[in-house]
């Protein structure tokens, strides 16, 4: 079964002609202007390094030439000393033929070890380059891609970059000037036998452009089967509890083997059409010898040619025959690292969450009253996901927003914190559009403490501080103790040098709770922004949290989501949202007296616990 799914020839037509590539026309056009494209980007990463890649460059050539000298010093031997049976100046020559080939040696250690420099740093300011990109792209970006594909980029795909530079580059350049130079030689010594040898170039151009027609479609599929699966691993091991949760097993295994024989496919058929290429070169080798040999030796017997020139011919048609085959094996390699260097380049070349600010105008700090005048959004073009928003929350004041899920509240959350940008509309902090004013700026203004508190891998000192990374260890503890966090803190084994994994998954979620107040604390925000804070946490850890959020709350003006009676009855404005627009707004006694959908809401099941 497996061999004949392998050895289908229909398997390889799905894998080059499925949905999602270009027509055959189209592709090809791209496939150049892409490949061009990206080389040139490539190289001028390379070129930074301008003076040491160029003592890499003089390097080759003397490698280069050292190799061309030898053979020739040979052929001299042979006519000059073996045919001749001549032993005078014999030790000389060849103690001149050791120096060479250990200054060759030496010459090819030097451009490899200082190539490696040059590749490694390359590839390091690419990794640093795509990773500090990341960061500046918004929130949308990251909303519609998988993100197991996206670590892909920055591992798998820049370090195929990286094996491609570290030996590529120098051999490239190497079987180039190896080609020129004996080509050269031999025309110098039978000009005739050479264009005999020399015919073989076309079989192999024709043969490497059916092999390579197909291999670099296949490695750029490859490379994103390779995403694909690296995505579904990343999902299904931070997912694991829900996978066990709904005895998802045997469906996320499904889809894991269908991406993996996805790969499979793509990777035996791109080492199928590859391993093509050696073949090719083994059976042009062969059949350049025999003609030198045969050619050779007749034109030997006509005294047209000497024995040593023969023996030069042999030595140098390896030598050109063993770049060209160089040449080809790193044609598809180079073709599978401009396939990972596109994906790279692909992310790098979207525009920052900045770029679109006209303005450096910076937002400081503020007393906190914010306005949404007639404000509509909409993800996409399908529809308005909120629409005609108004409201005004005066400095210091509490804004609970509440109705059923998908009604919008958190996309005013999202709008205000500059995740997206409204489509119509105005939102104002202390009077102020925070669209003239970056974004960074205004989200320095805002507090979060969300539903899932994230908790990076770290020490809790490092956690918390994150909210102020340079406060003195006095202010964050301070900060601990108003968030009610001081005292399991100080239980932990390690206090607050104690290490935490995987989002804190040693400590309770209560406790998680805590450290995010406290980092909210920390931070000592203008504006709050409290997302459901206090969801599924006992009752005596939820009067710990309640009791650090009025604390945090304190002075500040909050906006607060929630599902929960006791969370929003002390709200100074509870906003009640509908399908995007504001239905109802006031206080909780005013509501219930009106007995709208907020009555309505308390009744299906807002009570209080």
């Amino acid at each position: 079964m497996l061999w004949k799914e392998l050895t289908d020839p229909f398997a390889y037509k799905k894998v080059i002609r499925s949905s999602d590539l270009k027509s055959t026309s189209e592709k090809k056009r791209t496939k150049a202007a892409n490949g061009k494209k990206t080389l040139t980007r490539i190289w001028s990463l390379l070129t930074v390094h301008r003076i040491t890649f160029y003592l890499v460059l003089f390097l080759v050539i003397c490698s280069t030439a050292l190799a061309l000298v030898g053979p020739v010093m040979i052929g001299k031997i042979i006519d000059d000393f073996i045919v001749a049976r001549q032993t005078d100046g014999l030790a000389i020559i060849l103690v001149f033929l050791i120096i060479i080939y250990t200054f060759y040696a030496l010459s090819l250690w030097g451009q490899n070890f200082f190539m490696i420099g040059i590749a490694q740093k390359t590839v390091q300011h690419l990794r640093t380059s795509l990773f500090r990109h990341f960061h500046k792209l918004p929130i949308s970006f990251f909303d519609k891609r998988q993100h197991g594909e996206l670590m892909s980029r920055v591992t798998n795909d820049i370090e195929n970059v990286s094996s491609t530079l570290n030996s590529s580059v120098i051999q490239i350049f190497s079987s180039t000037l190896t080609i020129i130079g004996t080509t050269s030689v031999m025309f110098w010594i039978s000009p005739l036998l050479t264009v005999i040898i020399l015919m073989i170039i076309p079989i192999m151009f024709f043969g490497m452009k059916w092999i390579t027609r197909r291999t670099n479609v296949i490695f750029k599929k490859q490379q994103k089967n390779l995403g694909e699966l690296n995505g579904i691993i990343q999902e299904s091991i931070s997912g694991q509890s829900i996978i066990k949760a709904f005895s998802q097993e045997q469906y996320i295994k499904g889809e894991f083997e269908g991406k993996a024989n996805r790969l499979k496919q793509t990777g035996y058929w791109g080492m199928f059409y590859s391993g093509l290429i050696p073949k090719l070169m083994n059976m042009l080798n062969n059949t350049s010898y025999a003609f030198i040999v045969g050619i050779g030796g007749f034109f030997a017997l006509k005294g047209w040619i000497s024995i040593g020139s023969i023996i030069i011919f042999i030595e140098f048609s390896r030598q050109f025959t063993r770049p060209l085959n160089d040449l080809a094996n790193q044609f598809n390699t180079l073709l599978s690292a401009i396939a990972g260097a596109e994906r790279v380049f692909e992310i790098l070349d979207l525009d920052e969450e900045a770029s679109k600010e006209n303005q450096k105008l910076k937002l400081e700090k503020v007393k906190g009253n914010v306005e949404f005048r007639n404000v509509s959004f909409s993800y996409n073009q399908a529809g308005s996901t909120i629409k005609n928003i108004c409201f005004t929350i005066t400095a210091g004041q509490t804004a609970a927003f509440v109705g059923p899920t998908g009604a919008g509240k958190t996309t005013i959350i999202n709008l205000l914190s500059r995740f997206y940008d409204y489509d119509e509309g105005q939102i104002l902090i202390d009077g102020h559009d925070v669209k003239n004013y970056t974004r960074d700026s205004v989200r320095k203004q805002l507090g979060f403490v969300l539903q899932e508190s994230f908790l990076f891998q770290g020490t809790i000192r490092e956690n918390i501080c994150y909210g102020r990374i340079e406060a003195t260890d006095e202010e964050m503890i301070e900060a601990a103790k108003q968030a009610n966090a001081h005292s399991f803190i100080e239980r932990l084994p390690d206090g607050y040098d104690t290490i935490l994994y995987d989002s804190g998954s040693s400590i309770s979620e209560g406790q998680k709770q805590l450290l995010a107040i406290a980092r909210a604390i920390l931070s000592n925000p203008s504006i709050l922004i409290l997302d459901e804070a206090t969801s599924s946490i006992d009752t005596i850890t939820e009067l710990h949290i309640q009791q650090a959020l009025k604390r945090l709350m304190e002075g500040r003006t909050s906006f607060v989501i929630a599902h929960r009676l006791n969370t929003v009855r002390e709200a100074d404005q509870i906003i009640v949202l509908k399908e995007g627009e504001m239905i109802e707004k006031g206080s909780h006694h005013k509501l219930v007296s009106e007995k709208g959908f907020y009555f309505d809401l308390i009744q299906a099941g807002l009570q209080e616990n």
